[in-house]
């Protein structure tokens, strides 16, 4: 079976317990996480991951979950499977 990896970015204000909680909710979905990266830019944290959905069956759901963590800490996070992440940033 060939892996199927989705991008999640979090991008807001900087405050305390960002990379816990989003992480929190992917280890409660049994997802791992492959890569991170993530910085503040002025008061600003960006974080982007790569994670792994092969096994995992509904991803409007996790959208949801994480979109309403965001909204509660102010955030912008987004899912997006891999494939329709590059065909959206192809130059």
């Amino acid at each position: 079976m060939e892996q199927k990896r989705a991008i999640v970015s979090v991008i807001g204000k900087d405050q305390v317990g960002i990379i816990a909680k989003v992480t929190t909710i992917l280890a409660e979905e049994t997802i791992n996480i492959l890569d991170i990266s993530q910085t503040i830019l002025q008061d600003f944290f960006t974080m982007m991951m790569i994670i792994d959905v092969t096994k995992y069956e509904d991803l409007e759901a996790l959208q949801q979950k994480l979109a309403d963590l965001g909204e509660a800490l102010g955030l912008t996070i987004n899912v997006q499977l891999e494939d329709i992440f590059q065909a959206m940033h192809r130059v």
